[in-house]
């Protein structure tokens, strides 16, 4: 299971800080060892060598069978380092970025493509590039869904009164925070926390108190009415009545 960031009590504890948009200058680098640089450093080699102990073709093969053979081990890598960030797009994901002045900073969001530049992978997230280096997790979709539901649930409870002032014109707001509730796996209950739980179960059992109350008070109205009713209903009888 990946965690993202903790949860203490229902609410989310992050560091999490927007980076500024800022334009990723990259280009293929000058001190790269391609295999175009290589030739010209052997050629630079062998017009260069000692002309009484040159070096054999033996070892020129040699120098090329190992350069060859790294360029395939760069190539690889390279293409697993982009196999790796496509299968990210569209996943939530933090990522850690530090400056040349050594300060962290966290961003987190949805990858919304992949690029390559340079011999590196970049993810965009809302506009920006990152090395694909830089992300430290991936969100995955329990922690995400469960972020929101904690969300909804934070914002319904700061519509509510203190507990003893409750009314049912609260009923909405509770509803909805228990219908949310009810939705949540035990791991993203876990995340929400015992004291926000027994919070929950506080207004829900507030608001079962006002109905089960506005439901007896209806009874009662009806039964009065209703007692009413028969008592205007003997009246009238008995004014009916004709004595002989």
């Amino acid at each position: 299971m990946s965690l993202a960031a903790p949860f203490v009590d229902g609410e989310l504890v992050t560091n999490t800080s927007q980076i500024a948009k800022k334009e990723t200058k990259t280009s293929a680098s000058a001190n790269s060892m391609d295999k175009e640089a290589f030739l010209q450093l052997l050629v630079a080699q062998m017009k260069y060598q000692d002309p009484l102990q040159p070096t054999s073709n033996t070892e020129y093969i040699s120098q090329y069978a190992t350069f060859s053979e790294l360029e395939q081990m760069q190539n690889m890598s390279a293409n697993m380092t982009l196999s790796r960030a496509s299968e990210m797009v569209g996943k939530e994901v933090i990522v850690e970025s530090t400056s040349d002045s050594g300060k962290t900073t966290t961003v987190q969001g949805q990858v919304e493509s992949v690029s390559y530049q340079g011999n590196k992978a970049y993810v965009s997230i809302d506009g920006t590039l990152y090395s694909v280096d830089d992300v430290v997790q991936i969100v995955d979709d329990e922690y995400q869904a469960g972020v929101e539901a904690i969300s909804t649930i934070n914002k319904e409870l700061e519509k509510l009164p203190k507990i003893e002032q409750v009314t049912l014109n609260d009923a909405t707001s509770i509803l909805n925070i228990y219908n949310t509730y009810a939705t949540m796996t035990d791991y993203q209950v876990e995340m929400l926390g015992e004291e926000k739980e027994k919070v929950i179960s506080e207004y829900v059992n507030k608001l079962n108190e006002l109905l089960a109350a506005a439901e007896e008070a209806a009874k009662n109205e009806a039964a009065k009415n209703e007692n009413k009713g028969d008592a205007e209903e003997g009246t009238e009888n008995a004014e009916g009545t004709v004595t002989e």
